[in-house]
């Protein structure tokens, strides 16, 4: 595993606190992995913050230590349908859509009109509020990229009929309507592109790599790899991401911008990584690669440093330890679905 250096955070992240303090936010998504984290994080700078979720695939749980914060509200909303907020509104950060494949998989025509209706209805909202945008799109857009790393002039390689295409076409159209937005609505937003993000609060049962492997070795059972192991990501801890979109947001750079750890890992050294750190027996197994699965994933994040003065600070040892703390509490004890994916 490649050591990742930390690096003191930059003037982007230092003016983070002067750019939300007293202003008020919506976060679309809220209640999802990433969502929570961003909520939470606004709060701490100051924010009033307005978190919207229909619970598809979000879980109040995620917000139970919020519910009661001064400066934070919850709205049960569908974005998929028109939606508003009351009284001002400063920022609209739209994080909402189904994440994982198995996510996608069990919900397609969401994922598919979160995508394109509920991003339409999220920039609608913030045209009307006047309030800055942010698009949370994902390295997905890329598809099974044959340039690497991946820059943001990078058009991808993505199939439009397989089933990772609700997904991936979903973003693909949600930037197309965001810069639309941008270009012909004098709306300012901004486009971020996440990469693999993990830490606490990721569902057991999502079917991700990181989660997936926790709670097999856990519970003792076979940590299931997809393929052979050789497909590598680049796994960003969930509180660089955070910075990352805000420091996208404060700054005056529309994007895209990719927001990710340059540094890649098999998912086979990310199993005997977990496995060691968890002092589990668990075997290493093999399963079947998904259809369209990518064969590497790491993100070129030059954009990200010259405009944000942003890049992540997390080890990734530093990170596991973190989710595997949380895991330890709140996983469950049965096994899940053999799951292995590196998305």
């Amino acid at each position: 595993m490649q050591a990742q250096q930390p690096r003191p955070k930059g003037p982007a992240a230092a003016a983070a606190p002067d750019a939300f303090a007293r202003r008020t936010a919506v976060v679309t998504g809220a209640a999802g992995f990433i969502g929570s984290h961003l909520c939470e994080r606004l709060l701490d700078l100051g924010a009033n913050v307005i978190g919207i979720d229909n619970l598809l695939t979000g879980r109040l749980d995620n917000l139970s230590h919020l519910r009661s914060a001064d400066g934070f509200r919850f709205q049960a909303d569908d974005v998929t349908r028109p939606f508003t907020v009351a009284g001002p509104v400063d920022f609209v950060f739209h994080l909402a859509s189904p994440a994982s494949p198995l996510d996608y998989a069990r919900h397609p025509l969401a994922t598919l009109k979160v995508g394109a209706i509920g991003t339409l209805n999220a920039l609608e909202m913030a045209e009307a509020k006047r309030a800055r945008f942010l698009l949370a799109s994902t390295s997905e857009v890329y598809g099974d990229p044959l340039v690497h790393p991946q820059p943001e002039q990078y058009w991808g390689n993505v199939n439009p009929i397989g089933p990772r295409s609700v997904y991936d076409e979903a973003k693909r159209y949600a930037e197309a309507l965001t810069s639309c937005f941008h270009r012909t609505g004098g709306t300012r937003t901004r486009i971020v592109r996440i990469f693999n993000t993990y830490g606490p609060r990721m569902r057991a049962d999502d079917g991700r790599a990181v989660p997936a492997f926790i709670q097999q070795a856990l519970a003792g059972e076979p940590i299931t790899v997809a393929g052979d192991g050789g497909q590598t990501r680049s796994l960003c801890f969930v509180a660089d991401t955070v910075e990352g979109l805000l420091a996208t947001t404060a700054a005056e750079y529309a994007g895209p911008v990719n927001i990710g750890n340059p540094h890649e890992i098999t998912m086979l050294q990310l199993a005997e990584e977990i496995r060691t750190m968890t002092g589990s027996a668990s075997a290493i197994t093999f399963v079947p690669l998904p259809a369209d699965d990518p064969k590497r994933r790491c993100p070129d994040i030059t954009a990200a440093r010259a405009h944000l003065d942003w890049e992540p600070t997390t080890h990734l040892r530093d990170g596991l330890r973190q989710t595997l703390d949380w895991a330890e509490k709140h996983f469950p004890a049965q096994t899940v679905a053999a799951g292995g994916s590196a998305s």
